[in-house]
């Protein structure tokens, strides 16, 4: 079978995340099973036209607003009939291949963008795409659809989506899980992660903020913040830290590699997630994998990827105050936040690429 597969960006790209992560670690097993398949992704300053992974092949056009007429283009006069099955990648807008490309094709939507556009995007363009996203959605409401949580399902249905075309598949998580959390070792100071680019719909600031409210009842409480800063947001998170009263006690380790992201995830003892809306929050299950829980706000995905006072901590109100009440309550309470630890770390270990490909495999079959 072969299968072409439309993305705004492949793992390469520097601003590369969770839904990359899932997207490579499938299209390297696909190929292992011997199907054939071609990513066509945006380009980026210093990225290769064209280039081999694993045994797939990677076509990298224009840049993050242009690869989709782009992709267009180049599947009219090089693609066209070549795939058994196409996917088209919703992150933030959909390739709209439904209109143009012959074979059957499928959506892949991690999660829509909503609120997200006013976080991402300046005015006029904000407001632009948060009108548009209905009428583009209603627009293929009629295509079968693949994601990852009942949050993003939910959304779906609410535009006019069938809830038989919609298949929901457990997200994969790359790395070993701790074998035994008696070798959870902790930081020795009560410590906050706060891991992921610093970009304006993660909400940085507001968890320096809670963490400034928390640590007036916990003194010894420090900050931990491992992300790249590359617009500029960044620069106001820096900037916040510096103004902080709490300065000495916020450690900024900037974009940090695997070892030592699992190493942070695997010491501290609470990651804060905040993000305006998630597809899942791969973040908070690969720190529960590592015997982390997780203090979030109450938005989509996040409110999937934890169990509220099971796995971890759910906020009732999405502001710092709630969050830094969490905090508090987590850490002010041994004997609860072992069982809550536990239950993180048993949900954690339960998310695996295995599962994660079989259910994906049997979607693909379905449409």
């Amino acid at each position: 079978m072969k299968i072409l597969w439309f993305t705004w960006k492949d793992l390469t790209h520097p601003q590369a995340g969770g839904a990359e992560r899932i997207n490579e670690e499938i299209t390297r097993r696909l190929v292992q099973e011997g199907y054939e398949v071609i990513l066509v992704v945006g380009g980026y300053e210093g990225g290769e036209p064209e280039s081999s992974q694993d045994g797939y092949r990677i076509i990298r056009l224009g840049n993050r607003y242009t690869v989709y007429y782009q992709a267009f283009r180049y599947y009219q006069r090089h693609l066209k009939g070549w795939a058994d099955l196409v996917i088209d990648e919703m992150n933030t807008i959909p390739f709209f291949c439904k209109f143009y490309v012959q074979e059957p094709n499928v959506l892949l939507a991690y999660q829509l963008c909503r609120e997200v556009w006013f976080f991402q995007m300046p005015l006029p363009f904000s407001v632009i795409g948060y009108a548009i996203e209905p009428l583009y959605l209603f627009l293929l409401r009629d295509r079968k659809v693949i994601t990852e949580s009942e949050s993003t399902e939910k959304d779906l249905i609410r535009y006019g989506f069938k809830r038989d075309n919609i298949h929901i598949i457990p997200i994969g998580v790359k790395g070993k899980p701790l074998n035994s959390l008696a070798n959870a070792t902790k930081f020795e100071q009560p410590t906050l992660l706060s891991l992921g680019m610093l970009r304006a719909m993660k909400r940085t600031i507001d968890q320096i903020e809670a963490f400034e409210l928390a640590k007036k009842e916990i003194k010894d409480l420090q900050l931990i913040i491992a992300g790249a800063k590359n617009d500029r947001y960044g620069d106001r998170v820096l900037k916040r830290i510096n103004q902080s009263s709490f300065a000495s006690d916020i450690h900024y380790q900037g974009c940090v590699n695997e070892a030592t992201k699992i190493e942070l995830l695997r010491r501290s003892h609470i990651i804060l997630v905040t993000s305006i809306k998630e597809g899942w929050g791969l973040i908070v299950t690969e720190a529960n994998q590592q015997g982390t829980p997780a203090v979030v706000y109450n938005v989509d995905g996040l409110r999937d990827s934890v169990i509220e006072g099971q796995t971890g901590w759910v906020t009732k109100e999405n502001t710092p105050k709630d969050l830094a009440k969490l905090i508090e309550k987590a850490l002010t309470t041994s004997q609860g936040y072992k069982e809550t630890q536990k239950n993180a770390w048993d949900w954690g270990r339960a998310f695996n690429y295995d599962a994660c490909y079989k259910a994906f495999i049997e979607a693909i079959k379905i449409t």
